[in-house]
């Protein structure tokens, strides 16, 4: 009986990392049939790969490796054929980041959150920027560790789950729909201590996945959902794609309502809401939330 239920258990992760396989495939195709990669120059300066990635870039554009996948879609590959943990993000809710990465990438990406997918959304972004905010430090040293190529930062939160309802009521205040550098915000829910390069790039898609939420003394994501809100209205132009997941759960579901804003949402998949959200500097007199 315990040799039947390894191998159902061996059969469920072979299919999970078929599928992943099939999903990274389907959306890197036009990337590796492309006979050239992106030129630096068309990268944003903040993003401007350094030179030794940009002469890996030129690896795989000469005769000899044309071929060949990219490496971080090969670590990709191996990772998930090998590991014996389901990935948080089901097929489907995966795929609604993934079709807006097919349009968007390369691009600036963050990821609140370092967990099993993050090799999977640096792979989908293909020679563009993902970038993960941690709240555990010693758990970005374990991953990194192993996958060097990941970059990821630490980030600390000074709320709890347990004032969900309070910091709710402060963020309806006029301050906590000042558009601005979050750094100098006076509003409550504003993440001010956060890795600076949050504050001073221009973020094309963010995902909202962590910090941890699901117990009272927990950090939950009440500010990471208003602050992503509010980096997106804050660009100089052009809109940004923000995705938050766990939405079943009263903070996912209230935060990502009241600040993202219903008017915004493009899309739910199970538990992953997807909202585009257009800067607010490019047009003045913008209402936070339109009808």
């Amino acid at each position: 009986m315990r040799s039947k239920v390894q191998a159902n258990l061996n059969l469920k992760h072979i299919l999970i990392g078929l599928s992943l396989i099939f999903l990274l495939l389907l959306i890197l195709r036009p990337n590796l049939s492309s006979s050239s990669s992106p030129s630096p120059q068309n990268l944003s300066p903040s993003i401007k790969p350094s030179s030794t990635s940009y002469e890996k870039q030129q690896e795989i554009k000469s005769p000899s490796s044309c071929t060949k996948i990219p490496a971080s879609l090969a670590d990709t590959i191996i990772h998930y054929t090998t590991q014996n943990i389901t990935p948080q993000q089901t097929f489907k809710e995966v795929s609604v980041t993934a079709r807006v990465l097919q349009k968007k990438s390369p691009c600036n990406f963050l990821v609140f959150g370092l967990g099993h997918d993050s090799l999977m959304w640096s792979a989908l972004n293909h020679a563009g920027r993902t970038v993960f905010l941690e709240e555990d430090q010693n758990w970005i040293e374990s991953i990194t560790s192993k996958f060097p190529s990941l970059e990821a930062y630490h980030a600390t939160y000074n709320t709890k789950v347990s004032q969900a309802e309070e910091l709710m009521q402060l963020g309806k205040q006029e301050e906590c729909t000042v558009v601005g550098d979050l750094r100098y915000s006076k509003c409550a829910l504003a993440l001010k201590e956060l890795p600076s390069l949050f504050y001073e790039v221009e973020w094309d898609l963010i995902m909202v996945d962590a910090p941890t939420g699901y117990i009272p003394e927990a950090p939950g994501r009440m500010g990471a959902i208003y602050s992503a809100g509010m980096v997106a209205r804050g660009r100089k132009e052009g809109e940004t794609d923000v995705f938050v997941h766990d939405v079943d759960r009263i903070v996912e579901d209230k935060f990502s309502s009241e600040f993202l804003c219903e008017s915004y949402l493009k899309e739910q998949e199970g538990r992953l809401r997807h909202f585009t959200i257009p800067s607010h500097r490019s047009e003045l007199g913008m209402p936070f939330c339109p009808n």
